[in-house]
């Protein structure tokens, strides 16, 4: 988990407050937080938990994710996808079973795409395991062998 960038989070807040043209006081009531606990957070001298920057996230009607991004909480590459997974969910013109399957589809190609994961130590002078593929049952090793 990154570290929380407390000052940066601080001033993303002060300034979606502003666009939202809501004073501290009016924030802090509809999030349910108290006044001095904002300013402190907007100032960078609090870290709010992950509770909280969701309930300042639905009454400043932004994504939660957004917040957590700006806070260190959540990656950048997952906000996109916890967002992709929400608009899929939402989607009223495709039904339950269509946005699971839909969602299923979606996994698979970001583990298609994932970067390949780093080979482990090279094995090539290790021994060749025995090659049971084109052997008859009868001369299979056994476990008794």
């Amino acid at each position: 988990m990154a570290s929380l960038n407390v000052g940066n989070l601080g001033e993303y807040l002060r300034e979606q407050r502003r666009q939202a043209q809501l004073s501290l006081r009016q924030l802090a009531d509809a999030a349910g937080v108290s006044n001095p606990y904002l300013s402190q957070i907007e100032r960078g001298l609090r870290k709010p938990s992950a509770d909280i920057l969701q309930q300042l996230a639905k009454a400043l009607r932004i994504s939660a994710e957004t917040l957590y991004v700006q806070a260190g909480i959540l990656d950048e590459r997952d906000r996109d996808e916890v967002e992709t997974r929400a608009v899929i969910l939402a989607d009223p013109s495709i039904n339950e079973r269509q946005k699971q399957v839909l969602l299923q589809i979606y996994e698979s190609f970001r583990k298609e795409n994932a970067p390949a994961v780093p080979a482990g130590p090279d094995t090539s002078d290790a021994p060749d395991a025995p090659d049971t593929h084109d052997k008859p049952a009868d001369e299979m090793p056994s476990k008794t062998d």
